[in-house]
Parts: structure tokens; sequence; C-alpha cells
């Protein structure tokens, strides 16, 4: 029986931006993959104790953006699974959850180049493949061998874009001036009806 090919692309999301828009599009442009699994983080090993937004805040952003596009699929699982939420602990419990099926490690270039700082990274290339988007600006050649083997790379135009920037943008007020603080349109309704990041 021919394996489901599934990509991982996971991320706090605080908010989901046209940047994860774009690449989410990338990703399933590529034909590498049948979908693509978007797995919201309750909190990243390397962001513990930041201030956030609550889980259910970001989730109801994700859906309002990514719930249009064809063959993406939202999941809470890291919400469940101990904390903090691991990539290996997820990879791991999908592959034992889901044996039939064949999973990608999905992400941007820009984390590509820090993937050797992630925690059992070496664990983590044994069990998946990674698809990568480009990112102009940022050196591939500095990633070791050992990780490149592992590396798809995919067409990608990038949207110059970061939630760190929206978030600041939101609080400084430039929201809505400033192209990088761009955000879905049903995203920026959501965040002004709620006050976030103000």
């Amino acid at each position: 029986m021919k394996k489901k090919r599934v990509g991982i692309f996971g991320g706090t999301f605080d908010p989901v931006h046209a940047g994860h828009v774009a690449l989410t599009h990338s990703f399933l442009n590529s034909r590498l993959i049948d979908s693509l699994l978007v797995l919201l983080t309750p909190e990243a090993p390397h962001k513990q104790g930041q201030d956030k937004t609550s889980f259910d805040d970001r989730l109801a952003m994700l859906h309002l953006a990514l719930d249009e596009i064809e063959n993406v699929n939202l999941s809470t699982i890291e919400q469940q699974l101990p904390s903090p939420s691991f990539t290996l602990q997820t990879i791991e419990y999908l592959q034992n959850t889901y044996p039939n099926t064949l999973f990608y490690l999905c992400m941007g270039e820009d984390s590509l180049v820090h993937f050797h700082k992630w925690h059992k990274y070496r664990e983590i290339l044994k069990r998946v493949d990674l698809i990568v988007a480009e990112r102009p600006g940022y050196n591939r050649h500095s990633v070791s061998t050992e990780i490149l083997e592992s590396v798809i790379i995919v067409d990608h135009q990038p949207v110059k874009v970061s939630s760190t920037n929206v978030r600041l943008g939101l609080q400084e007020g430039l929201y809505g001036i400033d192209k990088e603080t761009e955000v879905p349109e049903s995203v920026r309704r959501y965040i002004d009806e709620k006050g976030l990041y103000r």
C-alpha cells in the first residue's frame, strides 16, 4: 500500500502572518506531500517563559488564515503531549499513531541554519527528511553536510514579515501602515476585535 505523504509545519504562530501562509502554499506546491499538518505549539522549548497570546486565540487565527487552503489540516496534539513541545516527541507520536503515513518536517531556510541547535536533531533526521523553503540571505553552506543530506529544497517567494515585527508594530501603533506587519485580513479583524498585542 502506498503511504500517504504528510508535511509537518509547527510553530507558535503568534500571530500567524502572510509569511506563514506563503510557506504553506510553497510546501503544498512542491508536490512532495499530499497534505500539510500545521501544528500549533503551546510553548516552544526555545521560547519558554516568554509572554504569548492564549492558545485558543492563536488557534482561532490559524483557522481564519488557513482553513480555506486545500489539503491543510490544523492539529492541537502538542497540547496533549508532555511539555515542553520537543519536535522529536511530536514526530514519534505521529509515526506511532499513523504507521502508514510518511512524514516530512517542513521549515523555512531561516530555521534550517539553526537546526543543529534543536533538541536531539540527529534523532529527528533518523526519522524524517526535511522540506525546506528557500529564503534569500541565508547561507545554506553554513549547514553541516550531515543535515543537508536529509534536506529537500523547494521553491519559495518569501514575504518579508515576522511575528515579532507584527507584535511590535501593533504595540507601537504602526499596524496597517508598515508592510512588515502584514497579516491576512480575517486575522487583522480578529486581532482588532479582541484587542490583541496592544
